[in-house]
């Protein structure tokens, strides 16, 4: 890891502690409050929205990730995703995971261990993230902050996916996304950084094949699928 790519990291992740302080603070306070919008709101809440279809304007893409963990861990490695619903990240050694959606499923794999853990995606934030249009109309909205270097949208749904949410970071300028965060029921945080970011690439569909007859025959796991 290069030197300005550590700093960047060191300063991505005390921006992180203070945003997650701030979230912890003022959550129950969110929560509390009827949801009600000024104009004042509203216009950033369009503003937000221009950035959100601009990213959902982008099929296809690929790069590198650093993931930070709810208890402070860091991992990296490959990612690959292609609109709608579908997304892959290949974590380097010695992790051994792999995490893949192929716009039903969401699967979590341990090599080491042989583990598959199958989820629906409509159930969890990441179909937020992987839409076709990432829509903030209704209560989807918990914040929008604007920064000078950052654009924050703060989404969930609790119909979906209970009290977990998905934190978007943009760049103000260009609308790419620079991270993302999801926070579980329990509260807790794990943030993905991208960088080294291609857009509009080409991806074999076979990144995001998920095998449903070796996780039923070897974990004896029900998946729905024949």
């Amino acid at each position: 890891m290069t030197a300005s790519f550590s700093a960047r990291v060191n300063r991505f992740r005390r921006a992180a502690s203070a945003f997650v302080v701030g979230v912890a603070l003022s959550g129950a306070a969110l929560l509390a409050m009827p949801v009600t919008e000024s104009p004042a709101q509203a216009a950033t809440i369009a503003d937000a929205q221009k950035i959100a279809d601009h990213f959902a304007n982008v099929r296809t893409m690929s790069g590198e990730f650093v993931q930070f963990g709810p208890r402070g861990e860091q991992t990296g490695g490959k990612f690959f995703i292609e609109r709608p619903g579908k997304i892959r990240f290949n974590y380097e050694a010695p992790s051994g995971f792999k995490v893949i959606s192929d716009g039903d499923s969401v699967v979590i794999n341990n090599a080491k261990l042989n583990t598959w853990d199958l989820y629906p995606l409509s159930k969890t934030p990441l179909k937020l993230l992987l839409d076709n249009r990432i829509d903030l109309s209704g209560n989807k909205v918990r914040s929008v902050k604007q920064d000078e270097d950052l654009t924050t949208i703060q989404l969930q749904d609790k119909s979906v996916f209970g009290d977990s949410t998905i934190t978007m970071m943009f760049d103000p300028k260009s609308y790419d996304l620079r991270q993302w965060t999801i926070t579980d029921a329990q509260g807790k945080d794990t943030t993905v950084m991208i960088f080294n970011v291609q857009q509009g690439v080409n991806v074999d569909p076979s990144v995001f094949k998920i095998d449903y007859d070796y996780i039923s025959e070897n974990t004896g796991q029900a998946t729905g699928r024949r």
